[in-house]
């Protein structure tokens, strides 16, 4: 019997992602091809909508709320117990709006992924759809990584490109590339466990 592979998601806001991670894993047999299970779901804001989400999906929710604790590291120093207690094969960030410390991606080194919404190198940080447009870029699009200390450095997985059209605005470029970030993430997730021993 291989080694069960956990995958734990972290999420601060809808869990779009996340949702389409689970149900890929349920709808592919990933138990079955990989041994990988989505052993939980753990978001920074209590209020997140994805943790409901993830509930419908079968999935175990935890919260760690970052504002209570004094510094990123002590909020870091907490989430890494919190996962570590799922012993995750892999840790998936999907729409987890903080930075994390250098601490924390070495933790995880090498099983730490993020999905980002530009052809990486391009576009790192924030407001990205807008600045594609504000370029005059004809290509936009997500790409999966992997995590290491410089933000949204790690190297490239998976990436998928749509046009940008001559009307769109930062909201419609962005839900085009939404609909791609769907099928891609999932995509480089199972292809991350085909690699594994």
């Amino acid at each position: 019997m291989p080694h069960p592979k956990n995958i734990v998601i972290l999420i601060s806001g809808s869990g779009s992602n996340m949702a389409a991670i689970v149900q890929a894993a349920q709808q592919q047999g990933w138990q079955q091809q990989f041994s990988a299970t989505v052993a939980a779901v753990i978001s920074n804001r209590p209020g997140a909508t994805g943790l409901q989400l993830a509930q419908s999906l079968g999935v175990a929710t935890q919260v760690l709320d970052h504002r209570a604790f004094e510094s990123r590291e002590a909020f870091d120093a907490a989430l890494m117990q919190l996962i570590d207690g799922h012993q995750p094969a892999l840790v998936v960030l999907a729409g987890f709006m903080r930075i994390l410390t250098p601490g924390f991606v070495s933790h995880y080194a090498g099983r730490l992924i993020n999905i980002h919404p530009s052809l990486l190198p391009a576009f790192t940080g924030l407001n990205t759809h807008q600045r594609a447009i504000a370029a005059g870029c004809r290509e936009a699009g997500c790409t999966v990584h992997q995590v290491t200390a410089e933000l949204d450095h790690g190297p490239i997985l998976a990436q998928a490109a749509v046009p940008v059209l001559p009307d769109d605005t930062a909201e419609t470029l962005a839900a085009r590339v939404l609909v791609e970030e769907h099928r891609l993430y999932p995509q480089a997730v199972r292809g991350w466990l085909q690699n594994q021993p």
